[in-house]
Formats: structure tokens, sequence, C-alpha cells
């Protein structure tokens, strides 16, 4: 049976808070003596990074391994080594640990890595600038760094994703700073990060706007410390006095003496924060804790110590164990203080009681009935804050049973809460190191612990959580796909590409079992094949994005890896035309012309879409490209149209007499084109004509692109009969068109005698019908008449009406004998006066 949970409590202000310290790991020997190391932690259970001080002589006869002084090593925080590092750009000034578990390392020229677990980094700079100046320090937070330069300003880097550094208000100090601290910008007013600096006897404080003196007189500040909710700062003294006070300077929280500590030696180590509730300092063999109130508890070590500042608590490490100190949380104290008649403290008791089959139980729970729900949810806090799993299912227990009496109870927490505990007593395990809190782990997320499990390889472990948990298992698939890459070699028997390929199918066939098994079909391959790609393994690659069922995910990556027809292949399978243009204008970019020409070409039928989407983007965009394209693909026809579709648009008249000859060319290429071509042929012949015409004018009348017929036109309009004549000849014009251009043009200009002339020259091919009807029709009525008489005999008389003219018409009826249409002239004549002439003429016919 576990100890009882009081055992490690210690009393504080009077009784009234309990603090407690639970050794989490026993790891004597596992460390080497982290008194000779430069030591950077990281939060939440995470790991510590150790690298030699080379201010102080090392002993090279223990038993504890001793690292060169380029090296750094990261231990868990169970004493278990995970990675070691040897480092060899330049010294190193500052290292610390992100919000996501990776080892940011800075050097003096403004250099910084960021190392994962398993080695890998990215590397940046701080820039020019700063290389030049030089780095002398630098704080590391979880979400970026300030850097100290050798001016004494301060460069800022938000962020781990290379961002430009900003420079910060100068503070206009002479010498560096005693000690300095940041406060992240989560935790400012301002949302932008503060820096404290210890200078002579006061303290700077400086943002990216200005930097204010506070106007102390009590430094210098040996340790300056932010609590983790940045509203309090711990400041040590020079004289050793502890002094708590606001970030704004404006309430003194607590003063404490550090020379009255009984049993310490030397210099105060660390000065840290236990949560936002106290503070402790520590000692080469000794941990002071500082309560609000003056008060102490103290705790002695064989050697040096490491303290990691938690929100809940504080991680200390030592020579033989890794502890946790924290204030008692309040649940925990309302059940477990002895004493305590809170509803929660007498519902255990009376599971107890129900345990021992004890009568008392059921009056117990009589006596809490009205606050029995506010006790159960109380003993399933106090479960989740218990690191031993013997009192964590004796406080589950009891809020089972005292749920059993409730009518109406949610057990949603209840079952959230026996979740979380059994996550978290996998990850406290020595093996894996995380010694998370039930506060820290409800701070994060379960998937932020799966991220974290990960990167330390534990697929097997973070894929069963997931499981558990009802999540996704994608992040830890691809982690692991990933890492068997990584790791993965050729094993064929074969020698060169052969064994290569062999390998990749083992390794490609692993994966894609996997993730049809445990991620049901639903992870994406295209990440995956991103990885091995960057390692060198195209191969291998290309057979990961085969299996990869999103074509906007496939196709980037191939693209990347310059498989062209491939990329463009799945593009087309996909249907998305947005996708093809994508890689058809990526490829335009990348490719010469005649490359990219022909990837399109020889993809066949295959690429289709490609070809015709390329031609819609082309006749649109690039007029030029489609040219090439249609020559190379050797498209005659489509070339012919082309140019005489540009022709169309052109002003210029020898462009476009030259633009009509390449399209008659490109048609009589065309065996199954003659028709076009030899009307492309009259057409540029024309053109010439036309010019040659203009220039007879002087340029006065405008022929150029008009049809035959409107030439012929203008020729006649402008007096040019002759070459109106001989246009009418050169391109074998009808004498029916003929006949009706010149009978419109010579009306339209009033040559009436000319008119004549022509009709008199020779038997119209188009009738006189034709003459009479047009003249009218343009308002020559009178001009018209005189054309009815070589009309035909029956259809004079209503051509003469046509023309107004119904005593001709009259006449023409009684000339002819025709009393039965002249009867219909006198009923449709426009006034009595010609019905009274008509009548006349119809009289004297009888």
């Amino acid at each position: 049976m576990a100890e009882h949970p009081t055992t490690t409590w210690e009393a504080m202000q009077d009784a009234n808070v309990f603090y407690r310290r639970h050794q989490v790991y026993s790891i004597p020997g596992k460390l080497p003596n982290l008194g000779d190391f430069i030591i950077a932690g990281c939060r939440y259970g995470g790991p510590i990074a150790l690298m030699r001080d080379m201010n102080k002589v090392i002993a090279l006869n223990r038993a504890a391994p001793v690292l060169a002084k380029a090296q750094i090593q990261v231990y868990s925080s169970a004493g278990d080594g995970l990675l070691l590092l040897s480092w060899d750009q330049g010294k190193i000034v500052r290292f610390g640990w992100t919000a996501d578990e990776r080892l940011v390392v800075l050097n003096e020229e403004g250099v910084y890595r960021l190392y994962d677990l398993q080695g890998d980094y990215q590397q940046y700079s701080l820039g020019g600038e700063a290389g030049e100046l030089g780095i002398i320090d630098a704080r590391i937070h979880e979400s970026g760094l300030v850097a100290l330069t050798g001016s004494l300003t301060l460069f800022e880097v938000r962020g781990w994703e290379g961002a430009k550094p900003l420079t910060l208000a100068n503070p206009g100090i002479s010498q560096p700073p005693f000690s300095w601290a940041v406060i992240p910008p989560d935790f400012t007013i301002s949302r932008h990060v503060e820096v404290l600096l210890s200078v002579d006897q006061t303290i700077y404080s400086v943002d990216n706007l200005e930097s204010i003196d506070q106007r102390l007189s009590r430094g210098p500040f040996t340790h300056v410390s932010p609590s983790p909710n940045g509203k309090s700062l711990a400041l040590l003294l020079s004289t050793g006095l502890l002094w708590v006070v606001s970030t704004d300077f404006q309430r003194s929280l607590a003063e404490f003496d550090t020379h009255s500590v009984i049993g310490a030696e030397g210099d105060v180590r660390q000065v840290e924060w236990c949560s936002n509730d106290a503070v402790l300092l520590t000692w080469d063999s000794l941990a002071l804790l500082v309560g609000p109130f003056g008060d102490t508890l103290q705790w002695f070590y064989s050697g040096p110590t490491f303290a990691i500042t938690e929100n809940d608590g504080i991680r200390l490490l030592g020579p033989d164990s890794c502890d946790f100190i924290q204030k008692v949380p309040a649940s925990s104290v309302s059940v477990f203080r002895p004493g305590s008649t809170s509803p929660s403290a007498i519902l255990y008791n009376a599971w107890e009681n129900f345990s021992r089959r004890s009568p008392k139980a059921d009056e117990s729970i009589r006596s809490i009935r009205p606050d029995l729900a506010a006790a159960v949810n109380e003993c399933i806090d106090a479960a989740g804050r218990e690191w031993e799993p013997f009192w964590q299912r004796r406080l589950l227990n009891t809020a089972k049973y005292g749920r059993a009496f409730l009518d109406l109870y949610d057990p949603t927490d209840f079952i959230n809460m026996g979740q979380a505990l059994k996550v978290l007593n996998a990850v406290r395990f020595y093996d894996i190191g995380i010694p998370l809190t039930y506060a820290q782990y409800s701070q994060l997320s379960s998937s932020h612990l799966i991220d974290r499990l990960t990167v330390r390889n534990l697929h097997l472990l973070a894929l069963r959580i997931s499981s558990f948990l009802s999540l996704k298992p994608d992040p830890v698939l691809k982690h692991w796909a990933c890492a068997k890459i990584l790791r993965s070699k050729p094993t064929a028997t074969g020698t060169g590409k052969d064994a290569q390929i062999d390998g990749d199918d083992a390794v490609c066939r692993s994966i894609v079992e996997k993730f049809e098994k445990l991620g049901r079909g639903g992870v994406s391959f295209a990440d995956i094949a991103k990885r091995a790609w960057e390692v060198g393994r195209t191969e291998l690659a290309t057979k990961l994005l085969d299996h990869e069922s999103r074509p906007s995910d496939q196709v980037p990556l191939l693209l990347n890896m310059k498989e062209d027809r491939l990329a463009l292949t799945k593009a087309v399978e996909s249907g998305d035309s947005d996708l093809v243009y994508h890689v058809l204008l990526h490829l335009q970019k990348r490719l010469p012309l005649g490359t990219f020409f022909r990837t399109i070409e020889e993809g066949g039928p295959q690429l289709g879409l490609a070809s015709k989407l390329l031609q819609v983007y082309a006749r649109e965009q690039n007029r030029d490209m489609l040219r090439d394209f249609y020559y190379s693909d050797d498209r005659r026809v489509e070339s012919a149209v082309l140019c005489l579709e540009e022709a169309r648009t052109m002003l210029d008249p020898s462009a476009k007499v030259t633009a009509v000859k390449a399209a008659q060319k490109f048609f009589s290429e065309d065996k199954e084109r003659g028709f076009e071509a030899k009307m492309a042929d009259e057409s540029a012949r024309l053109l010439a004509l036309q010019q040659q015409l203009e220039k007879e004018a002087d340029g006065k009348v405008s022929f150029f692109g008009q049809s035959v017929s409107e030439t012929i036109r203008t020729c006649l309009v402008n007096g040019m009969s002759k070459r109106a004549d001989k246009v009418k000849s050169d391109f074998k014009v009808p004498d029916k068109r003929f006949w009706y251009i010149k009978l419109q043009a010579l009306t339209s200009v009033r040559d009436f005698e000319g008119l004549d002339a022509f009709a008199r020259s020779k038997r119209s091919p188009i009738g006189y019908e034709a003459f009479v009807r047009h003249l009218v029709d343009k308002g020559h009525p009178s001009e018209a008449v005189s054309y009815v008489a070589r009309c035909d005999a029956h259809k004079r008389v209503d051509l003469y009406v046509l023309c107004g003219e119904w005593r001709m018409a009259a006449k023409e009826c009684k000339d002819r004998g025709d009393k039965v249409k002249l009867e219909q002239l006198r009923k449709s004549c426009p006034n009595s006066l010609i019905a009274r002439e008509l009548e006349q003429v119809v009289a004297s016919m009888k």
C-alpha cells in the first residue's frame, strides 16, 4: 500500500497552506555533477540540456561522463540520455527550449539552430548587423529570443520560422547588465516582449517602443526572475536580500534575508518561481522555498541541483532524484487534510466505511446529500492531482460511489479524468520520462503530448494513446513513416539503381500496409513522399505518391521532384482545370519552350485536356506561344486560322498582307485545304491591289480591307470605272453581281446619265425591273419611269404604279386592252382626279 498523500505535506502560513515534495524519479549516478554545467530545462516535464561550463575546473576521475566543451547532452527527467550534439559553429552564447521541445542554440555571430530530439536542425541568422556587432548574451523563451549585442543593443526574434529580427528601444547603457530577464509577450499588457535589465542601482524596462528607468536604489540585482504569469518579480540583491515586487514596481510583496538561512553555503545558484505563489532559492546542497509571508521550507541534497519552473509547481533535479514541489491543490487539501469536514472528505470517509461494510457509510452520505454532486466533482479533481495510481483509483472509486446516489449526473468529467490519468501514468513511466501533471496536461492538449512522444520516436505509445483517446492517428503515422524512411536502406540483392528500387518497394509496401490498417485509408501520403524526396529517395517518393488520393497534394510535389509528365498526367486525370493550369504555367516558366511543348505533345490523347486548356490560355494571354505550339505540333490549319485572326485586327497594311500570305502558305501545305488556300491567296492579291489603288488615289480614297464588291463600288463612286472593270476581271466577278454593284454605286452618286448609258451599253443580265425598283427605293421615281418600257410587258402596269405614273399605267392597260386591270387601278387610285381620268379611259374602251 502506498504511503498516505499527507506524508509529504509540509505546512506554511500557520498550517493554512501546504506544500509537498514528490519524488518523481530516482536517478542516482545518471546525471553528471550539475554544478559543472550550464543547463537549460524545458517546461511541462520536458528534457534538460547540459553543456560544460568552461569557467569551472572539472575533475576527470569521476564515474559520470564528462562532455567535451563543444558538446551538448540532452537528458530526460528520468536521467536517460536522449541526444548528444556536437557544435562546430563558433562560441555558444546561450541555449534554451521552445514550446514544442526544440533546442535553440545561439552563437556569438548571431547564428542559431533549432534541434529536434533526433538531432535534425534548421539554421537561421539574426542578420548581418548582429553578426558584425557580436552577441554577448541572450534570453530564450518558448516563443522567441532576445539577444544582447556587443554595442549593448537588443534584438528580438518572434517565433521560430526565421523571421527578421526586430530592434528594441536602446536602453542607453554603457556596460553589460548585472543580470537580466525577459517577460514573454503573452504575459505583458502591451503584448510585446519586455526586457528587464539590472544596471547599477536600478532596473530598466525595455520594449519595442521605449526604455524606462524604474528609478530603484536597491541594486544591483544578481538575479531577476519573472513569475510564470508575468505579474511578479523575484529580485536577489547583491546584499543577499530577496525582494518580491510586482512587475510594475508599484507594490512590494515580500522580503527575505538569505543570510539567515542555516546550512546555506556559497552563492545562490538559482532564483526560480514555484508556480506563482512561492520562490525557490538553491545553493549547492540546499533548496529553500520562500512563501508569500516569509515562511520557508528547506530540503537538503547531496550535490548541486537544477530547478525548472512549471505553471503549477517546480521540477527540481538533484544528484539522486527528480522531485516535483508544488502547493497542495485545494481539492487534495479538502479531501485529505486531517480533521477536514468538507463534503468531499465525508464522501471519502463514507466510501471507506462502505468498503469495510460499515453502516456508517449511509449516515455519512445522508449528511452531505445537498452537496453530494460538488463532493463527487472534488474527488474527481483530487484524483487528477495525485501521482500514485493507488490513490488515483481510491479517489475515483469514491466519486463513483457518490455518483450512485445522484439521480442526474453527467459522467463526462469522470470518464475524461479516468482517460487522462491512464495517459499520464503511461508517459510518467521512467522509460518514457515525461513527468507531466494533470494541470499541465490540461493546459497543453492531448495532441501536443502525442507530438512530444512522436519526436522521441515513441510511435507505438503515441499510436495507442491516439486510439485510446479516439484521436486521428495521422500525425503519428506520418512521423513514423518519415522516421522509417530515414532509417531504412535498400536491402535487395541487386546493386546500384536496382537495389535502390527493390529497397524502395519494401519500404513503400510497409508504409502503405500500415496506413491502410491503422489509418483507415485517410492518411495523406504527400508529406511522407516529400520527406522521401528531401532525403534523396526520389523513386520511393514517386511510389508513395501513387497511393495519394488527392491530386491537389500529389501534383505540387511531383513538380518539385521535376516529374513533369507524371504531374501533368495526374492533374489531367483529376479533371480539375485549375490544377492543370497550375502545372502548365509552372512548366512554362521552368522548361525551355521546345521541351514544354514536347512534354504535352508526347502525352498523346491522355494529355488532350492539357493541350486544349493551353490553347485556351494562350489564345487569350500569349498568342506567340500559341503560334509556336501549333508550329511545333505541325498543326497547319490551326496556324493558318490564327494568322487570319491576327490579320483581322491588324492596322498596318503590310503586316496584314504578310499575315494573310502566311495563312495561304499554311493552307497550301494541307492537301485537303485547297479551297481555303485559294481563298487566302485571292485575299492577299486583293489587299495588294487595294494598296495600289490607294496609291493611285494619292491616299484620298480608302480601299484597304474592303471586300471585292466594296472595292468595285468604291472605284465606281470615285470615278475609277476602268479600275472597277479590272477588279471585275481579275477576281472573276459575275456579270449579275457587277451590274447590281454598279447600279447601286451610280444611284448613290446620282449619276443618272451614266446609269442610262450603262443600261444601254448591252442587254442587262439582271433585267430592268431591278433598275426601276432600286431607283424608287432610293427616292428617284421620275428617273425610274424611263426604264419601265424596257421591262416585260405584263409587269409594266405595276411598275408604272410603283413610279406614281397612274396615267401611263392606264394607257398601258388601254394599249393591251386589259379592262380588268384598268378597273382595279381605278378602285385603288389615290385621289378622285386620277379616278375621273381613269373612268374616261375606261369609257373610251367601251
